[in-house]
């Protein structure tokens, strides 16, 4: 196979040269590889000089990189010497006690995926939009119509803000925005529901899976995202605030928001210690407190 310059001319025109790497770049394309099972738990990783030749990366990229997912208890045996080793069990790499916090696009996806290594997956969530566990329901997805997971029964709960409360958040600077602002998460979160919805619904006809996927409206602004991972796990992030710019109807708008996606998301394990057993059971005597007293029914629709 012949593969064409990266840099070839096109009518005379030299094409510009892409950004150069850096060693976050590496770190996330490495990471996917080893969650998609492109790298297989224990297997040794390809020389860090070889990485450098293939990212186009000085080796002290590589190396930076490297740790990155060392920290990130994805790697082991990182060093100046022989290659790293993808961890023994990297899809429960980011949970449990002492393991760092990471954001929830790192940290949720392999919960996500190894919840539902389940017989019986339940999920509740608990959140602002449910775009992170839209996201990292893919993976799962993947694996079932691959023929690697085939749970018999999925539960999933989501608790999100009502349509007819003001938000505390995204919130515009200028008030009289604010109506534009709140129409532009209302059309986020329905959309994000729906297709978190008719994804997981989808597999009742595909694969015989039983499923159940249910939607609440809570009266306030959360001010932390939950998820719960059938019973035994509890990823907790707070949701922080700043201002920034974004545009909405074609204008630029000025608005105080969250980016959930990277809000840093803590692990606790039942089983794992007296602290992690008790926040895993009060955040889900908590979970069923709100979706049975004070929320609503949600519809997703405008």
């Amino acid at each position: 196979m012949v593969v064409e310059p990266e840099h070839a001319s096109v009518n005379g025109r030299k094409r510009p040269h892409p950004p150069q790497k850096t060693h976050r770049d590496v770190a996330d394309a490495l990471r996917a590889r080893i969650r998609s099972g492109v790298l297989q738990p224990g297997q040794r990783m390809p020389t860090q000089a070889q990485l450098a030749d293939e990212f186009g990366v000085e080796r002290a990229a590589v190396r930076q990189a490297l740790r990155i997912l060392q920290a990130e208890r994805l790697l082991t045996n990182v060093s100046k010497g022989s290659p790293a080793t993808v961890a023994p069990d990297p899809g429960r790499a980011l949970a449990g006690p002492g393991a760092p916090p990471q954001p929830t696009t790192v940290a949720l996806a392999p919960r996500i995926a190894a919840a539902f290594a389940a017989p019986h997956v339940e999920i509740d969530a608990l959140c602002l939009t449910s775009i992170s566990l839209t996201l990292s329901i893919g993976e799962p997805l993947r694996r079932i119509h691959a023929g690697q997971l085939k749970p018999a029964k999925v539960d999933v709960r989501v608790l999100l803000p009502s349509r007819d409360i003001e938000l505390a958040f995204p919130a515009p600077v200028d008030p009289a925005d604010a109506d534009r602002l709140h129409q532009r998460w209302l059309a986020m979160r329905n959309a994000q529901g729906q297709v978190l919805q008719h994804n997981l619904l989808a597999l009742r006809a595909s694969h015989g899976i039983d499923v159940h996927v249910s939607f609440r409206a809570l009266p306030f602004t959360p001010p932390v995202k939950l998820y719960l991972l059938n019973g035994t796990e509890a990823l907790f992030a707070y949701y922080t605030l700043r201002r920034r710019e974004e545009e909405i109807d074609h204008e630029q708008l000025q608005l105080y928001d969250a980016e959930g996606t990277q809000s840093m998301l803590f692990a606790f394990e039942q089983g794992a210690g007296l602290r992690d057993t008790t926040f895993v059971e009060q955040s889900h005597l908590w979970f069923n407190a709100l979706w049975e007293t004070i929320s609503s029914e949600l519809v997703l629709t405008s």
